[in-house]
């Protein structure tokens, strides 16, 4: 370990004691302490000047009419599990085993207890045994004060003031152990020879920690000597010679330590450094930058905000410029700048209830994640190929059946770098009614009554444009608009005992600010002209309506096949069979005015469009449409007889397959391909870990094909494949699996150990004290700082194959993946990431994370051994919350060469 990085960590140790832990000195009335709960017994004595209990087996009656030998204002309630001894004649009393004393609103508890009535002192201590163990401590509590546990505590009742001994008490992550603490009349605490770690046990091992050779802690400020930092016991010559720090209630600001280091692409840096700013108990916001030697730069905001029982969020915004190459090269002198802006907000269901205000933003350029890892290697981040965002707000109408909703949406394809922006889109709708039935009625609904109708109107201003031109002037003009009306009108009822039918009206009306025109135009070329179309924008309002009528029949049909011997029960197939109707008239035709011809080549051929080609929702369809559609659903399973599973008499059910469906339609009125593709997919679950997907489409017609040109060329035809004795042709076909397995579960589910979720069962985080609250808000923040060590091991993979048949070209994607961990020792763990892609026929990206627990540190270590993001890094950080940023880290990024 380098001395500058020891020196770092140690300045750093410091400032968060002083900055981030002030009140752990104070002992104020928030302190948080190991204490047990005790139960005074019903032979607890009430001492005062005339009752004292003696042995717990006699009582004592002194003379009423003499003076007090004691100056006690409250009764005073004393108890103890062994014994209890009475000295008349200096009116002490002494307590033995789980003794407890209680003064007014103080407690005192130990293995032993001295009460000195005479003086108004008590002195409490705990004991060591024939082993050398230690226990029993002395624990007192005030809440002006809060509570402290030490190895023996001296007080006095009169003047409230004390001297606590071996000293062990929590403050927000951190430990003050050992040394003598003096507690004053006026609330004051004078410490000498207290170390301040990060370990839990009373004798801290691993010991990093700093010694507080003197200091008085107040309600409004700390005031402290020399202070000085150890190491495993070693002191360091690293001397703070004073101090003297404001303890204010409120969150305080201060200074983020920065990182040092070197990159090997952009030279050498200093990264996040920055400030914290604590606006006030509902908001705070921190604000971090870096320089790197070769010119590169980055800066950052970050904030928190939250209001109990209302509403939580957070907002970051990050810009860097990135200058690669050497110095007059184009790289360099044209560096990348990359943003990236990310917002959530979450509104409590019960601050406002009917309404609703939500925001899930991402947003930036498409290098941002590539570009800006900082060695911090996020596979999924640097992997994803779209950014989504959404912010929403919606409205329910209580007792009423209408619902509004509006939105800003984003969606961005960093693949192709295209943008679509929603600017914004509103949503009115009213739930399905049925207005011909009667809120009194008795009786059974007549088949008018079962008439169901509901609207929905959708208004929409949507851009899609690439990501370079999206700050353009002129992109603005490209913004889309419209407004869509919905209005389903059904029925079902159930004919013949066991087929249920449906009928429906759809009618839907889109009104649009403009249309288009097509003519034929002469294009220039380097030879001539070309024939070529001119599209002129016509602005205007315009309405184009549209409707289809449809209905549909369905069944469920049981077979079952029982079995008298061995464990299979019985098989059941479930068959679902459905058909329906659908008729769409032709809004091509001139009476719609719906489109419109022009000619496009110099032989005058004329063609028909839709002036709405193009439009938000587009145009209604062209073409007379009366078909069938079919489909059939099946589901299988088995029931087996199993010992282990007593429930439902030890009969267990297996599925078999799952949703194994065909569905198809046919045209009647269609000029050619009648028949559509014929679509089929299923699943399976042999056990709760192991699952199976599998789907593709059958193509029904003849696909020919011939060379033209040395070029190989196909078209499909209008002959059915069993016409010339062939099954139908395999369009697509996918199929994946996955399978987790682990020691604790060996397949089954196993939910009791996973830690639970914030957001999820409130029941559960209600029993969650505030320190488990902050260890799982952590885990939320960063999932991989949390390693489970009570599992001994994990594994899971996912394999994935695909195929595609054109009818010329057959292509094939065959992926499989793995995951998991497993511990070496108790405190050792290791957990990997991999994948191979047998079509490229190598290794994807692959990491190893292994973990070394260090009772209260944690030491890791990343690596990605090979391919394009190949890394490592080396972290020590404390476990404390408080202290994350008490940590010395390693880092070789994946632009570094190494």
């Amino acid at each position: 370990m380098r001395a500058s990085n020891i020196i770092f960590i140690c300045i750093l140790t410091i400032g968060c004691i002083y900055v981030q832990s002030i009140s752990a000195f104070a002992q104020n009335s928030d302190t948080t302490l190991n204490s047990r709960k005790a139960v005074l017994p019903s032979d607890s004595v009430v001492l005062d000047s005339s009752l004292v209990k003696i042995d717990s087996t006699q009582l004592i009656k002194t003379d009423t009419t003499a003076k007090k030998s004691s100056d006690f204002e409250d009764k005073i309630v004393a108890t103890a599990e062994d014994s209890t001894l009475y000295d008349a004649k200096q009116n002490i009393v002494h307590l033995y085993g789980k003794a407890r004393v209680v003064y007014g609103d103080k407690t005192v508890d130990a293995d032993y207890i001295r009460l000195d009535q005479r003086n108004n002192t008590i002195f409490a201590k705990g004991k060591i045994d024939s082993l050398g163990r230690f226990s029993g401590p002395a624990i007192f509590k005030d809440p002006s004060q809060g509570a402290l546990t030490a190895d023996s505590v001296y007080y006095n009742f009169k003047t409230s003031k004390g001297k606590i001994y071996q000293v062990y008490t929590e403050q927000e992550g951190g430990y003050i152990t050992g040394g003598k603490v003096k507690k004053q009349e006026d609330n004051e605490l004078h410490m000498k020879g207290v170390v301040y770690s990060t370990c839990s046990n009373p004798y801290p091992h691993q010991h990093f920690g700093i010694v507080i050779t003197k200091g008085i802690a107040t309600d409004r400020h700390i005031v402290t000597g020399p202070a000085y930092v150890v190491i495993e016991d070693v002191p360091l010559p690293i001397v703070l010679p004073f101090g003297f720090f404001p303890k204010p209630n409120r969150r305080a600001s201060g200074i983020i330590f920065p990182q040092f280091g070197e990159d090997a692409t952009l030279g050498f840096f200093l990264r996040d450094f920055g400030y914290y700013i604590g606006l006030n108990d509902y908001w705070d916001m921190t604000l971090k930058g870096g320089i790197y030697s070769k010119g590169s730069y980055e800066g950052n905001v970050a904030s928190r905000y939250m209001k109990r029982y209302k509403y939580t969020g957070n907002l970051f915004f990050s810009y860097a410029s990135r200058k690669y190459g050497i110095e007059g090269t184009p790289e360099y002198e044209h560096p990348q700048r990359d943003f990236n802006i990310r917002w959530s907000h979450s509104q409590n269901p019960n601050a406002r209830p009917g309404t609703n205000f939500s925001a899930s933003v991402n947003a930036g350029t498409s290098t941002y994640y590539r570009n800006n890892a900082n060695g911090i290697m996020d596979f999924n981040q640097i992997s994803q190929n779209n950014l989504n965002s959404s912010i929403s707000y919606s409205k329910t109408w209580a007792n009423t059946p209408f619902n509004l909703s509006t939105s800003l949406t984003h969606s961005q394809d960093l693949t192709r770098r295209t943008v679509s922006l929603g600017l914004p889109s509103l949503n009115f709708s009213m739930s399905t009614l049925n207005p011909f039935d009667k809120k009194d009625r008795v009786g059974e609904q007549k088949w008018y009554q079962r008439i169901a109708v509901g609207y929905n109107l959708t208004a929409d201003n949507r851009l899609n444009t690439s990501d370079s031109m999206l700050f353009k002037r002129e992109t603005l003009n490209k913004v889309q608009s419209g407004i869509r009306h919905n209005i389903p009108i059904s029925m079902s009822s159930r004919i013949l005992k066991y087929f249920q039918f449906s009928q429906n009206i759809n009618y839907t009306e889109n009104w649009y600010f403009q249309t288009i025109r097509k003519k034929y135009a002469l294009a220039p070329t380097a030879t001539g002209t070309k024939d070529s179309t001119s599209i002129d924008t016509i602005q205007g309002f315009r309405r184009a309506g549209e409707y289809s009528i449809g209905g549909g029949l369905s069944t469920k049909i049981y077979g079952m096949v029982n079995f008298k011997k061995g464990k299979l029960v019985a098989i059941r197939h479930v068959l679902t069979p459905n058909v329906g109707f659908s008729y769409r008239p032709d809004f091509s035709q001139d009476k719609y005015g719906y489109y419109d011809e022009f000619v496009y080549n110099q032989a005058g051929d004329r063609m028909k469009y839709s002036i709405f080609e193009g439009s938000l929702y587009g145009g209604p369809g062209g073409g007379r449409s009366a078909a069938i559609n079919f489909g059939i659903d099946n589901n299988i399973e088995m029931k087996v007889r199993s010992t282990k599973d007593t429930t439902n008499n030890g009969i267990k059910k297996i599925p078999i397959l799952q949703g194994l469906s065909l569905n198809g339609s046919y045209n009647f009125v269609a000029d050619s391909f009648k028949l559509s593709t014929l679509s089929f997919s299923g699943r399976t679950f042999f056990t709760e870990k192991l699952g199976i997907n599998f789907g593709g489409s059958l193509d029904p017609y003849v696909y020919q094909t011939s060379m033209r040109n040395g070029v190989m060329v196909g078209r499909r035809i209008d002959r059915y494949t069993w016409q010339n004795g062939n099954l139908p042709r395999l369009a697509s076909f996918n199929f994946s699996f996955d399978y987790s397995l682990n020691s604790t579960t060996l397949g089954k589910n196993n939910k009791a150990n996973n830690p639970p979720t914030p957001g999820g069962n409130n029941a559960t985080l209600d029993r969650l004290n505030a320190s488990e609250l902050a260890q799982l808000q952590q885990i939320s923040r960063d999932a991989n700082a949390f390693v489970d060590f009570t599992v001994p091991w994990n594994f899971s993979f996912y394999y994935n194959f695909t195929y595609a048949n054109s009818g010329i070209n057959k292509t094939y994607s065959q992926t499989l993946s793995a995951n998991g961990d497993f511990s070496l020792t108790p405190k050792w763990k290791v957990q990997f990431t991999t994948g191979y892609d047998f079509q490229m026929n190598k290794i994807s990206a692959t990491s190893f994370n292994i973990y070394r627990d260090l009772h209260c540190w944690d030491l890791s270590i990343n690596w990605s051994p090979f391919g394009t993001y190949k890394y490592y890094g080396i972290n020590l950080r404390v476990k404390s919350s408080i202290l994350q940023d008490l940590k010395l880290s390693k880092r070789s990024g994946y632009q570094s060469f190494y």
